[in-house]
């Protein structure tokens, strides 16, 4: 079995700074893309940035300038730091990775539950 686990979420003020972490783990063979997508109330979920094993970044443009995200191949990682967040971001944040499980050796997308960040003064 392949598992997620998030972290980081939480409540910061606008202008402040939050890290999400994601794990994979499991029987995993390989994992191609990670990558953090987001849900605002009442939309559907968004890409908000994705790296592939390969260390290529895409990053969607409202959060370009602000948004870094990290990956340790070794331990199957991403984090997510997020700087100068607004209100606007306040949304639930969620992990994906593209993964081949050992067991079965077809790749298949593995979300985790999601973290809420909330951007309030």
């Amino acid at each position: 079995q392949v598992h997620i686990a998030e972290s980081g979420g939480g409540l910061v003020h606008p202008g402040g700074s939050l890290r999400l972490s994601c794990a994979a783990s499991g029987n995993i063979f390989i994992v191609y893309d990670m990558a953090w997508y987001r849900q605002f109330p009442g939309k559907q979920r968004a890409l908000v940035a994705s790296m592939t094993k390969e260390h290529r970044v895409t990053v969607d443009d409202s959060v370009k300038d602000r948004f870094i995200i990290f990956r340790d191949n070794s331990k199957n990682t991403i984090v997510l730091e997020m700087n100068k967040l607004e209100t606007e971001e306040t949304a639930i944040y969620c992990c994906c990775a593209r993964i081949t499980p050992e067991e079965r050796m077809v790749a298949s997308d593995y979300w985790g539950q999601g973290t809420q960040v909330t951007v309030t003064s």
